[in-house]
Parts: structure tokens; C-alpha cells; sequence
């Protein structure tokens, strides 16, 4: 960074609330009563299928659409009324939508041109932004002649450059193969820490989303179904749904059959009794879905009350991991253990709950529920 440059600043972060906020395309309801808030300095990553709303309500924050009811606000002062260019908001698209006919300075500027900056700041200001992405050296070129990599962090200068009070990214890392990916997730989490911004992100992917942060928050069909830190989300999903997208899960029919201090004796199809957390208060003769992990679950070579007959399909070793391919009856699973474990030819084995697995029991209603 040149001597005397500015430091890009946030002003100690902005906090953003968006309150009971709905969102309609004609007739179509695409974001449904959705309450939440970031802290100043967090990043919230919004995690779900395609069409879920995610996007719309980041379009939403940024005020390229306005909502039929509910509000946003930044630093607790509404900003429905406020166009996007007086929003102080900063954007990375997956496209990178950069000026083809502007070298890299010339797009990294044009936003603090268009706000009337002083020229004077204005050189200074790009070249700090340039030097905090690592690309300053690459100014004068074009974007056709910079990667897929280079393309999105100039995008992120440009976002940066303004010093916004909320950045926004939209599924940031998309058009880029998986190394590149990792390399800029690692680069953005960094500046953003440092920067103390404020951020907002679009993702699908679930790994991004668990790795980069603080909060997720996960949506389907327009509304929120969990919000909380990544390891709250996968360890204790509130729904089955969160638990079937978030991670991948195992489901095993049961019945209840005794409560307790915040325990359930839970019958398994086929015969197994296990025991475990009762945190949606369910009582005695429910039916419920025990919600696994794959880690969450043992083979065994002999019978137990808490073990389930199966048949070992195949083992294979898959990274630090051995993944088993095993058969309950009609049910498939996956169960993974570390590569201390042996390979296991195919045949009769038990499976049962590891002994630190905390599954999750949920009422029997549709899968979505």
C-alpha cells in the first residue's frame, strides 16, 4: 500500500434490520413476513434452494425492489425510501459486472465518481481498495485480461471503495472453479474481518456458508427457518427440513415410548430402543423421525438393544473418511467414520449411535415440516 494512502473505513460497522418484510412478484408471494438482523461487523450467509427468496431479499436490502410490507434499516433509520445510490450499499455479483471499456482503476472509481467524490480522494481511495484485494498492480489492464479471480476482486474493490455501510454479495463464487473459490472465501472473510463490514451473502453452497459465517440463515419458500451460528444450524436444525438441507442426514422411523427430564425412550422400526434429547416436547406413543448424521452413526460386528440389523453393501475411503453404504430394510444410509477404522467387507453388520451422537427427534409430519 502507498505511503499515506487511506485506510478504508467503515465507521466501527453498521447494523442492518429487516423487519416482518414481504415481497411479491405479481401475484407470487417470494418473501413471506422475514424477520432479521445483523450485527455491525457480522456476516449473515442466506442458505437455501433455488427460488427460496434469498436473492429477492437481497435485492430487497439494496433497494432495487420494494417491499409490499414490512421494513429496512440501517443503524435503526429506515432506508425504504432511499434509491440504492443513497443506500451506501456495496455489491458483488456472480457475474462481476464490470465496465468492459474501463481498465481496473477506471471501474473501482466509478462509484465514488458517481457520488460526487472530489478527484483529488479519488486516486488515493482506488489505490488503497486495489492494494487490499491484492490487486494494484493490475490498474491499467482491462477486464478481459484479467481470470475469473482477478475479475471478482476487482468487483470487491469496487464495492469496498465507497466504504459502505452494508455489503452485499450475491453468490459471489460461482462462476469460479473450486480452488479459486476457496482462495477468494478465505481473501473476502479476511478483509471483511478486518474491515469490521458489515456483510450480507447469497449462497446454495452449504460449505461456503458454514466456513465463512457467523450466522446463517435459512430459508425456503420465502420464509426463515432457522437463523443462529453454522454449528447451532447443523447440530440442532429446528425442523426437518433444516436438517434434511443443511448436511446430509439419515431419517429412521420411531415411536415414543416414555418422557422424561427433558428425555425420550424412543422405539426404532426395527426394534431398536434408543434414548435421546426431547427438545420439541413430544409425548408418550408419538411418532417421530430420529435425524441422524452420517457421523452420528457405528457399525458394529454384535446384537444390542440399541443396534439395528443391516447389511454392508461397501466400504470406500473417501478422503480422512471411510464411508459405508449400508441397508436397514428398505432404508439406505451413509455412516461415516475416520480412516482409523477398517475397510469392512460386505455382509451382516449392526448399526447404533456413536457414543458422543446427539440426534435429532422430530414429529412424524411431512418431511418439509
Amino acid at each position: 500500500m502507498d505511503a499515506g494512502a487511506p485506510e478504508i473505513s467503515t465507521r466501527g460497522g453498521h447494523r442492518l434490520d429487516v423487519e416482518a418484510v414481504t415481497l411479491a412478484y405479481g401475484k407470487a408471494t417470494i418473501v413471506n413476513q422475514v424477520t432479521l438482523s445483523v450485527e455491525p461487523g457480522e456476516l449473515v450467509a442466506l442458505l437455501g434452494p433455488s427460488g427460496c427468496g434469498k436473492t429477492t431479499l437481497l435485492r430487497a436490502v439494496a433497494g432495487f425492489m420494494r417491499p409490499a410490507s414490512g421494513r429496512i434499516f440501517f443503524d435503526r433509520k429506515p432506508v425504504d425510501h432511499l434509491p440504492p445510490g443513497q443506500r451506501r450499499v456495496g455489491m458483488v455479483f456472480q457475474n462481476y459486472a464490470l465496465f468492459p471499456n474501463m481498465d481496473v482503476a477506471g471501474n473501482v472509481a466509478y462509484g465514488l465518481q458517481a457520488r460526487g467524490v472530489p478527484r483529488r480522494e479519488i486516486g488515493p481511495r482506488v489505490a488503497t481498495a486495489l492494494e487490499a484485494v491484492q490487486m494494484g498492480r493490475f490498474a491499467e489492464r482491462r477486464p478481459s485480461q484479467l481470470s475469473g479471480g482477478q475479475q471478482q476482486r476487482v468487483s470487491l474493490a469496487r464495492a469496498i471503495v465507497t466504504e459502505p455501510a452494508v455489503l452485499l454479495l450475491d453468490e459471489p463464487f460461482a462462476a469460479l472453479d473450486r480452488a479459486l473459490r476457496l482462495d477468494l472465501q478465505l481473501e473476502i472473510k479476511r478483509l471483511q474481518r478486518r474491515l469490521g463490514l458489515t456483510a450480507v451473502m447469497v449462497t446454495h453452497d452449504q460449505d461456503e456458508a458454514m466456513s465463512m459465517a457467523d450466522r446463517m440463515a435459512v430459508m425456503r419458500a420465502g420464509r426463515l427457518e432457522q437463523l443462529g451460528p453454522p454449528a447451532t444450524v447443523y447440530d440442532a436444525p429446528a425442523n426437518r427440513f433444516v436438517a434434511g438441507f443443511v448436511g446430509a442426514s439419515i431419517e429412521i422411523p420411531g415411536c415414543v415410548e416414555a418422557v422424561g427430564d427433558g428425555r425420550c425412550d424412543i422405539l426404532l422400526d426395527g426394534g431398536a430402543r434408543i434414548v435421546a434429547d426431547n427438545r420439541f416436547s413430544l409425548e408418550r406413543g408419538a411418532s417421530v423421525v430420529v435425524s441422524a448424521r452420517p457421523e452420528h452413526l457405528a457399525l458394529f460386528d454384535d446384537p444390542a438393544p440399541d443396534r439395528l440389523p443391516a447389511t454392508l453393501r461397501q466400504s470406500a475411503p473417501i478422503g480422512g473418511t471411510v464411508v459405508h453404504d449400508v441397508g436397514v430394510g428398505d432404508l439406505a444410509m451413509k455412516v461415516t467414520e475416520t480412516r482409523a477404522a477398517a475397510l469392512r467387507p460386505p455382509g451382516t453388520v449392526y448399526v447404533g449411535l456413536a457414543p458422543s451422537a446427539r440426534p435429532s427427534v422430530f414429529p412424524s409430519t411431512p418431511s418439509g415440516g
